[in-house]
């Protein structure tokens, strides 16, 4: 085993080659399948279009897309020609994304129609209203000044914007074979090929860095703790823009030369629908996708029978949430990868060689080539096993920095070359690591550390809750008091004081939960995290309408 210098270009072109006829990239809602052959001409088709206004080595290419198909065109094809591929969040409004695109430098933003809650056309004109009066390809703006190009991704036509039907267009007009070819020569593994903002769970966000070795190295290393082959089906119905999608899944397919079924949005029916018609072996989702799978009425009429492995992931994975995906959804080896987008993502992952009850208590061991330390985050020394502190790694997997912040990157990766992930873990006697809360999740009660992770895992025992999630609601005494947030199972009910009963005398007493708030879901990113820090905000304001006094 070693790691890889291969570009996704590389890769790409090897499995045109030697396996042309094999199913690349599948929609089954729609019957579009490519080959790896196939899709590999029309890469090159649309990079040459891409070329043809202007994109070129170093250029920021930003797309602001659902999981369509042309988003996989896009990043192959930025990738072949040494651009980069910005992937903007699905879930972005407008401040946000005028933010990436002058941040960024992007100077071409693809686009499409948008979700059910925005308009990605109009906040684009709002943006950019030069779109509307000055030529294709040539719009200049004071406010975006790297900013040339909009395509559509998609056959509509809008004012001011490209198309891909014209891109693809373009690119077939320009007939050097060797043109992609010749410009492979000019940048190598080691070189940006994707840049992703972080979630902003915490933080403004800030543009992480990823080269091919990064990605394409961490992709197979995933499928490798799986066991993947040519011969798996991996449904993704996780957003592309994450590095979930676009590393653990679309990585992961492309160094094994196997194929992905794609489900454009996130529907629990879709998804069923898609594994039980294409015969899937493999499938990938946080908690609460799986949850809602798994309790969706036409569960049962699906044939589900083909998995045997996938990723639970993003999220804290209950125990008996894996024991069910496991007895009915007949993943027998569901495992688990924790990471960060700073980290290509995947640091430690349990494998198919480790059992149930690793698979579900821990997050695994270090990926391959990878190192791994528990770091003391006041001394700097690296702690004994079973002694919690800051989970640490470095090797290949490291990003190259964030996107114009120096000072960011010295901060997130120290002089030892250490990336500082800003989570708290254990290593275990056996080598397996744990994640025990995030350094600014902790929950601070009259000088108690209190970390959320213990709690959540001890209430998601009550036969009524369904998902929950702790956060530290302002005290004016204590400086925290504990607040839980709880979705109840279907037609379950339950009081605050239910859930302090439950707690009391099984939890230390300043661990149970001052504040219980029952609620429909939480405040998701675009990758499926859970916001924290929004639901504080949230805590206080309830509290305030029910006339609660926070002491």
């Amino acid at each position: 085993m070693k790691l890889s210098d291969k570009t996704l270009g590389d890769y790409l072109e090897h499995w045109a080659i030697n396996t042309p006829e094999q199913e690349f990239i599948v929609y089954p809602d729609r019957n579009l399948r490519f080959s790896y052959k196939q899709f590999n001409e029309r890469v090159d088709t649309m990079a040459k279009g891409l070329l043809a206004i202007g994109v070129k080595k170093g250029t920021n290419v930003g797309i602001w897309a659902t999981n369509v198909p042309d988003w996989f065109t896009f990043l192959f094809a930025t990738a072949k020609i040494g651009a980069v591929m910005v992937t903007v969040n699905t879930n972005y409004k407008q401040h946000e994304l005028e933010f990436v695109v002058k941040h960024a430098d992007i100077h071409t933003l693809c686009i499409t129609e948008g979700v059910f809650d925005g308009s990605y056309v109009e906040m684009t004109y709002e943006m950019l209203p030069e779109l509307k009066t000055q030529p294709r390809g040539e719009v200049k703006s004071e406010r975006f000044p790297f900013l040339k190009n909009v395509v559509f991704v998609g056959q509509e036509k809008y004012r001011g914007m490209y198309n891909t039907a014209e891109l693809l267009l373009l690119g077939s007009n320009k007939t050097d074979k060797e043109l992609i070819k010749n410009l492979r020569a000019q940048f190598d593994c080691h070189d940006v090929v994707n840049m992703q903002y972080t979630s902003g769970t915490t933080g403004f966000p800030k543009g992480v860095m990823l080269s091919h070795h990064n990605i394409v190295n961490n992709g197979y290393f995933t499928g490798e703790g799986m066991g993947f082959t040519a011969a798996d089906k991996l449904c993704c119905c996780v957003p592309l823009f994450h590095c979930f999608g676009i590393v653990l899944a679309t990585m992961n397919c492309l160094t094994h030369g196997c194929t992905m079924v794609v489900v454009e949005r996130f529907d629990p029916l879709r998804v069923l629908a898609a594994v039980h018609q294409e015969r899937c072996t493999a499938l990938y989702g946080v908690p609460t996708m799986f949850i809602a799978e798994l309790n969706h009425p036409m569960f049962k009429l699906f044939d589900l029978t083909s998995l045997r492995t996938g990723i639970m992931a993003g999220a804290l994975c209950p125990i008996e949430l894996m024991r069910r995906v496991t007895e009915e959804m007949h993943i027998t080896y569901i495992t688990s990868v924790y990471g960060l987008t700073e980290s290509s993502p995947g640091i430690t992952h349990t494998t198919l060689e480790d059992d149930f009850e690793a698979r579900c208590t821990t997050v695994g061991k270090p990926y391959p080539f990878t190192e791994v330390a528990i770091i003391n985050p006041e001394t700097g020394e690296i702690c004994s096993d079973n002694v919690q502190g800051e989970v640490c790694c470095r090797g290949y997997l490291v990003m190259k920095g964030y996107y114009k912040d120096e000072q960011a990157t010295k901060e997130a990766i120290d002089a030892n070359g250490w990336l500082h992930s800003g989570d708290l873990g254990v290593r275990d006697s056996k080598g397996y690591y744990r994640i025990t809360g995030r350094i600014k999740d902790v929950v601070i009660r009259g000088g108690e550390n209190i970390y959320p992770r213990e709690i959540e895992e001890f209430l998601y025992k009550h036969p009524a809750v369904k998902d929950v999630q702790i956060v530290g609601i302002p005290s004016p005494k204590y400086g925290e008091e504990v607040g839980a947030f709880i979705i109840l199972k279907e037609n379950q009910e339950l009081l605050p004081s239910d859930i302090r009963l439950f707690c009391k005398g099984k939890i230390a007493r300043h661990k149970v939960p001052k504040y219980v708030f029952f609620v429909k879901q939480f405040p998701l990113t675009g990758s499926g995290k859970i916001q924290k820090f929004k639901l504080k905000d949230i805590g206080v304001e309830l509290l305030q309408k029910e006339g609660i006094e926070i002491i």
